[in-house]
């Protein structure tokens, strides 16, 4: 997926984020991109009192106005996402608990119905980005693209995790 507005991942730090009703939730840390699409997945937001955890939430489907990056999430699914450090690598395990909590499948993810990974888990995490850019897709109306990432490995693990920028 794509960082939205076509701006670069780097710009999203420090903006405010907002819920999906409006509640102020935290300020943007960190963005991670994918191993192995280097494309902007996850953020990381300060909450908590005094704001000192950072929480994962996924890029897809946010929208940025102003200083605010909008996402389609309420402040309590946010607060009560899994605890997993930003220490520089997300884990494709991680990343499977985080796409868990939120109700969202993997991008890439075999969907109900498809042939299962034949020989184990797949998966990418995510890194954080050094400050290169990201482009939008011109037909989404700068949202992420929701449909990119995800490698299969026929062979074995291909978890290939990921990190934040810089």
């Amino acid at each position: 997926m794509n960082a939205p507005l076509g701006e670069p991942p780097r710009s999203l730090t420090g903006l405010h984020v907002v819920d999906a009703d409006g509640a102020k939730v935290g300020t943007v840390q960190q963005v991670y991109r994918d191993d192995a699409t280097n494309d902007p997945e996850w953020i990381t937001v300060r909450t908590g009192l005094f704001g000192m955890k950072e929480t994962f939430i996924p890029l897809a489907g946010v929208r940025r106005t102003g200083d605010e990056l909008h996402v389609p999430h309420d402040k309590e699914t946010i607060k009560a996402a899994p605890r997993i450090d930003a220490d520089g690598h997300l884990e494709p395990s991680e990343e499977a608990e985080l796409y868990r909590h939120y109700g969202m499948a993997r991008p890439g993810a075999p969907r109900p119905g498809d042939a299962p990974d034949p020989g184990g888990e797949s998966g990418t995490g995510g890194t954080p980005d050094p400050g290169s850019g990201g482009t939008s897709d011109p037909g989404s109306g700068g949202m992420p693209n929701p449909g990119s990432g995800g490698t299969s490995d026929p062979g074995g693990t291909s978890g290939t995790g990921g990190k934040p920028l810089g």
